[in-house]
């Protein structure tokens, strides 16, 4: 017959199932932090891949297969255009508006992928500048894409109103150009100056200058006019990043652009 185990016996299977104890529970732990690592891996590579919903989505491209991500616009704030003062010494100044894309051609210029069209921007924005320039005492003419008065077309000022595409999401602002080689580049420079500096002031827009394009500065109607008409085309803003005040404020729009205008005819005036 054994006898009971001695107390040295006893503490060292205690020591030795705790001991026991002690490493499953290290081991669980281990197990557990590593299912976290993973978990936190796999998280920050879906991240990567897949944009935040309601920030960004893909949209086809309306011209083609490829997809772009859609931003939500650039809100600009609402601010009631200013009364413009009436000028009497542009009365009778005889000034050129043309349209982009509009007329009988059914080109619409930029086409955004949920059908916004860039001619009716334009449009919409010439159409209250004639009118205000109407207002000055002005001769206004609203003219089209390819009108056929373009040839030899003689004014005080002629402007063509454009807007940039969808295609650039980061990209906000406005840009003013003339004809490359000018047959009255001081003259011209001022009517871009002035279209920037009040355009700018009315919309609170940025300059966008370094996207000017060729195309701005070949223009085709600088090419038909009367090379002693001063003339410039201005692209009004983004149709995606600056949409709401395109869309929303075209008064706004034609506020700054019509400042621009009696800002070059009255210096011309002075000048004369």
């Amino acid at each position: 017959m054994k006898g009971n185990p001695g107390p040295s016996k006893r503490r060292r299977a205690l020591r030795k199932g705790a001991i026991g104890r002690m490493a499953s529970y290290v081991q669980l732990v281990l197990v557990v932090i590593a299912a976290v690592i993973v978990v936190m891996v796999c998280y920050t590579v879906w991240r990567r891949e897949v944009p935040a919903l309601g920030i960004a989505k893909p949209v086809p491209h309306a011209t083609g297969t490829r997809a772009i991500t859609m931003l939500p616009p650039t809100p600009t704030p609402s601010v009631t255009p200013r009364k413009l003062a009436i000028n009497p010494a542009v009365k009778g100044k005889h000034v050129g508006i043309l349209a982009g894309h509009s007329g009988p051609q059914n080109d619409p210029g930029a086409v955004c992928p949920d059908g916004l069209r860039e001619v009716d921007i334009n449009l919409a924005v010439a159409e209250r500048v004639a009118a205000l320039l109407g207002e000055q005492g002005c001769t206004v003419d609203l003219l089209e894409e390819f009108d056929e008065r373009l040839s030899g077309y003689r004014a005080d000022a002629f402007l063509s109103i454009h807007s940039d595409s969808c295609d650039i999401p980061e990209a906000s602002g406005f840009k003013v150009a003339r004809v490359l080689h000018s047959a009255i580049p001081e003259i011209e420079d001022r009517l871009v100056e002035c279209l920037y500096q009040e355009y700018e002031r009315a919309t609170g827009l940025p300059r966008h200058d370094f996207s000017i394009t060729p195309n701005m500065h070949e223009y085709h109607a600088f090419m038909e006019i009367d090379p002693q008409t001063p003339g410039a085309i201005i692209e009004l803003g983004f149709m995606l990043s600056d949409r709401d005040i395109l869309v929303n404020e075209p008064d706004r729009l034609a506020t700054g652009i019509v400042a621009g205008l009696l800002c070059f005819l009255e210096q011309q005036v002075n000048l004369d």
